[in-house]
């Protein structure tokens, strides 16, 4: 399994770690793109092949993945499409809110007159930075193709955490819900840090027990099916400090700043 990655920032970067770590691919069999020297050291290092050149990138691929800014998904689309394999090559792209029908047109203006009668194989998909962790929660849109493309792009970015497969007008409130929501994960960590630090622990110190203290939440949830609502009035009683702390966050406005934060992410 050959695999192009074109842009290696914070998350193309992130999914290459991932593929690193995972033991199905061979470090030699993924090609990294990106005009940055940095990039280049570190991935060669560990046996990635690198290139500025994101035609050279694409040769011999069998998943293509675009991990550019959204105002460069074009002009790289269009540098590439003449050399892609529509037979043998399954096209990934990763950028928010550009839309699969500009995807094709560009495609389809730029595309080798060999490959007329067959279209690219497309998925759209939004992932987030825990891919270097194989713990990503990976939103997938099949675009084009038939249901063996689907299961071989499950298979392999399914090791890299989970995925849902979704229809592009979700793509959106995916996006904001866990691609900008680990950023809020993050920010409730920092907050419960700091508060940890008032409380009169070391920063280290509370930042551990804030982390874990989710990853419990998380384990139960997951383990016993519960609503959050009803695991909550596990540690409730009358009058306790639990249900004391939760109001007080609520007095602040703690469920609605979040629905409004992720609401703002759909603008």
């Amino acid at each position: 399994m050959k695999i192009a990655i074109i842009g290696a920032g914070a998350m193309g970067g992130a999914t290459v770690e991932g593929l690193i770590k995972m033991p199905t691919i061979n470090n030699g069999d993924i090609t990294v793109s990106d005009p940055s020297q940095a990039v280049h050291e570190k991935f060669s290092a560990q046996g990635v092949n690198v290139t500025s050149d994101n035609r050279e990138a694409v040769k011999g691929a069998e998943i293509v993945c675009v991990f550019v800014k959204p105002w460069l998904v074009e002009q790289v689309l269009k540098g590439i499409a003449d050399v892609l394999q529509p037979q043998r090559q399954i096209l990934v792209v990763i950028a928010a809110g550009v839309p699969s029908d500009h995807i094709r047109s560009w495609l389809r203006q730029k595309r080798n007159p060999l490959h007329e009668e067959m279209e690219m194989p497309l998925f759209l998909m939004i992932p987030n930075i825990a891919m270097a962790q194989l713990q990503s929660m990976t939103f997938l849109v099949p675009v084009v193709g038939e249901p063996c493309h689907t299961k071989l792009i499950e298979d392999v970015f399914g090791q890299m955490g989970r995925i849902l497969i979704t229809d592009e007008e979700h793509l959106a409130a995916g996006t904001t819900l866990a691609s900008c929501g680990i950023a809020y994960a993050m920010r409730y960590i920092r907050a419960a840090s700091e508060g940890g630090v008032e409380l009169g622990f070391k920063a280290d110190d509370a930042k551990r027990i804030v982390m874990q203290t989710m990853r419990g939440a998380i384990e139960l949830l997951e383990a016993t099916g519960l609503h959050p609502e009803a695991a909550i009035d596990l540690v409730t009683t009358p009058d306790g400090v639990t249900i004391k702390g939760l109001n007080e966050m609520e007095r602040a406005g703690f469920t609605s700043s979040v629905i409004r934060g992720l609401k703002a992410g759909l603008k």
